[in-house]
């Protein structure tokens, strides 16, 4: 039998009424991942519980690469079921990584399975799941429907095909998924696809041979995206970069267009002014925007080259962006083209630097314009969610805050908001028992309540 209980991370009774009367069954707003509305907008009955749970899943890969297993039972030529076996043996001595809650947690809540994840298992797992799946004929809306999720933003690039949310809009009315929008592809310069994503956008705008003409096809698909109900941009940087002049941005990318490939300072250039360019944009048409920065790409160039983007190779940044983001948000707050601007930190180590900073930005336009983002990618573990909320409170305010996300490709993620609520009411309940805050715990019930759910929807103006 599992080990996850039903008072599972709660510690007193204080905390477990706030979870199991107030947070547990309250919608879930995901303002951000990275699922396919495509394969969303097709609904499929998935395939195994290998291609719902393994595959494309890099969180999952990462974790049997540290536990030393050969890349053929990953992303190799090993079947399905040798590599599902593998990652289950991975999982079963995880102990305190978020996956050996994750994953349990994901097993039970969409397929009824209370068998603990182990080698010794793994037959009886593999076969229970697939064979709910053909009984079941589970397939991705239904997966959103026993999690309660009512509202989706995906993560789309400024040139994607933007007909698919329209036939979302018309097959589902249970749900909402929106797209976020996000121009990185277009800001990163250096890369060596760079060009063949220009002519991507082109072809959805117009010719683009200079830098005015890169600016009005943004802004041109930034408003088809708002025709489809966008109300929120992404941004993810490695380091914030200073705002460049805009001649310099200009010279860097007539390089680009040239052929040639512009140098660290002429890329720095060129990303530090879009992003400043991108951010005034979006405050013009009330784009909320959602900064993700810290995160070192692409460290291992051999697995780069064999198995693309988003594998599994990516780690927190040491830099420091706290200088630069605060010239940066002082340009647009002097404009009056600040947007709101909900902030991701992936190195902890600047909580206290980044929290601090966005205090210095807030105004009586919005509760918590300037939001801090929920623990991110490597911080979304218990240690680091319960250091998020402790910093969140002590320099910031907790009622205000716009709550979880999966940030996640796999339609399985969504149990990770419910580990989140788990460790927000285990919080507040330890400071009640403790005397540090009121005991009214229907009146904290209402504040959970909010950060689950209701503020993200006051926030990106969906009511």
């Amino acid at each position: 039998m599992s080990y996850i209980k039903e008072n599972f991370l709660l510690k007193n009774g204080s905390a477990i009424e706030l979870y199991h009367k107030y947070a547990k069954d309250m919608p879930i707003f995901d303002y951000h991942c990275h699922l396919s509305e495509k394969e969303l907008l097709a609904d499929k009955e998935f395939e195994s519980v290998y291609s719902v749970w393994l595959k494309g899943d890099h969180y999952k890969w990462r974790l049997m690469r540290n536990y030393g297993v050969d890349e053929e039972y990953i992303t190799g030529n090993k079947s399905e079921k040798e590599k599902f076996f593998t990652y289950c043996k991975t999982v079963g001595t995880a102990f305190g990584n978020p996956l050996y809650h994750w994953s349990q947690m994901e097993l039970e809540e969409y397929f009824d399975c209370k068998a603990e994840i182990n080698e010794k298992n793994a037959e009886f797992i593999w076969n229970h799941c697939n064979e709910y799946i053909r009984n079941h004929h589970l397939k991705p809306s239904d997966v959103i429907g026993k999690s309660n999720v009512k509202i989706i933003f995906t993560t789309n690039e400024a040139f994607d095909d933007l007909s698919t949310f329209t036939a979302l809009k018309i097959k589902f009315n249970d749900f909402t998924v929106l797209p976020a929008f996000r121009a990185d592809k277009i800001m990163n310069i250096e890369a060596d696809r760079y060009l063949d994503f220009l002519s991507y956008l082109s072809i959805c705008t117009r010719g683009i041979s200079n830098l005015f003409e890169l600016e009005e096809a943004l802004e041109q698909r930034l408003k088809a995206f708002i025709e489809v109900g966008c109300v929120a941009a992404d941004i993810a940087l490695e380091k914030a970069l200073p705002v460049a002049e805009r001649i310099l941005a200009e010279k860097s990318f007539n390089k680009r267009l040239s052929g040639e490939k512009p140098n660290i300072e002429e890329t720095e250039a060129f990303k530090g002014y879009l992003t400043y360019f991108l951010m005034k944009l979006y405050a013009k048409y009330g784009i909320a925007t959602e900064v993700h920065i810290g995160a070192m790409r692409n460290n291992n160039a051999i697995m780069l080259k064999r198995l693309g983007l988003d594998t599994g190779y990516d780690s927190l940044s040491d830099a420091d962006s706290t200088a630069n983001l605060s010239r940066l948000f002082d340009r647009l707050n002097s404009e009056n083209s600040l947007p709101k601007t909900i902030l991701f930190n992936l190195n902890p180590k600047q909580n206290v630097e980044f929290l601090s900073l966005i205090g210095c930005f807030q105004d009586k336009s919005e509760v918590s314009k300037m939001q801090y983002g929920a623990a991110w990618w490597f911080l979304d573990n218990k240690p680091g969610m319960e250091k998020h909320l402790v910093d969140l409170c002590a320099l910031s305010h907790i009622g205000s805050f716009i709550g979880m996300l999966t940030d996640s490709r796999s339609f399985l993620s969504y149990p990770r908001h419910q580990y989140f609520r788990r460790i927000l009411c285990n919080y507040l309940g330890v400071l009640i028992e403790n005397g540090e805050i009121t005991a009214d715990i229907p009146f904290i019930g209402e504040v959970v309540q909010n950060i689950c759910f209701n503020n993200a929807v006051k926030y990106f103006s969906m009511n």
